[in-house]
């Protein structure tokens, strides 16, 4: 542990499952966290169960100037940012449920989509990096999803906005890997979440498609993100890593096949 003393880190998107426990686990590695979400009620709720090591601002990914001044309120605070956890986006299944196939979709979903999930991301980049050369380099990696690598019947949208991510990613990485500024992209797979809890008939679908015989915890990203903030992986940049417990690392039938092919366990 301690691998991230003394480094400062923000992380968007931080009320959510994965921002918390990211959060979480950069504190007990030794970083400072600056915990943003979109009211500061929210972010200063994760903060104060952290304890001292982590503060709580406010910060909307949809909206460039909410972006420009935190980030500036971070780097005057501290004097420098070392880890940017890129992990805001639209999730709410309100929206969710209308981002379905490009016939049916709307261009207000589609551009909400877009503005926050690559846009969002995009600035967050534009208005840190900066900061990142002054101090010598630093750690970038945005959440992007395996739904970013396949297509599916729903989610046209969603997909479309996080396979950006993955572009973003290596452009930035490419860009600015001289000035020691490192960016990867994690994608995670099915992560049990507060929702999926009680969507059992979800979960007894999805799992057989897994190599490890269980969901996605956001304990299991939060662990890629700390080994991907740490000098440790400082060889690694431009890469996209699926956290998926396997789930695309099989032909696409097997585990359908499971049930009259003979097991391997």
């Amino acid at each position: 542990m301690n691998r991230l003393q003394g480094k400062i880190a923000i992380i968007t998107g931080g009320g959510g499952a994965i921002g918390t426990a990211t959060a979480e686990r950069y504190a007990a590695e030794g970083a400072t966290v600056v915990v943003t979400a979109r009211t500061e009620d929210r972010a200063s709720e994760v903060a104060s169960r952290i304890g001292n090591n982590a503060i709580g601002l406010s910060l909307d990914v949809g909206n460039q100037e909410s972006i420009r001044s935190c980030i500036e309120d971070v780097a005057q605070r501290f004097g420098k940012i070392d880890i940017l956890f890129n992990n805001a986006a639209v999730t709410s299944r309100e929206i969710m449920q209308h981002d379905t196939t490009a016939p049916e979709l709307t261009v207000e979903t589609w551009d909400l989509m877009m503005d926050v999930n690559v846009k969002g991301v995009m600035l967050t980049c534009k208005y840190t990096i900066p900061h990142m050369i002054r101090n010598g380099g630093g750690s970038i990696i945005n959440i992007s999803s395996n739904s970013a690598l396949l297509g599916d019947n729903v989610r046209f949208a969603y997909g479309t906005s996080k396979a950006a991510v993955i572009g973003l990613t290596k452009y930035v990485a490419a860009q600015h890997g001289r000035q020691y500024i490192r960016c990867n992209a994690i994608l995670p797979g099915g992560i049990m979440n507060a929702d999926l809890e009680q969507a059992k008939d979800y979960v007894a679908k999805f799992v057989p498609h897994t190599l490890i015989p269980r969901m996605g915890r956001p304990a299991d990203i939060a662990a890629a993100a700390a080994f991907l903030a740490a000098d440790e992986s400082e060889y690694i940049t431009g890469q996209a890593f699926s956290v998926d417990g396997g789930h695309l690392a099989h032909q696409p039938q097997m585990g359908d096949m499971r049930s009259i092919e003979r097991p391997c366990d």
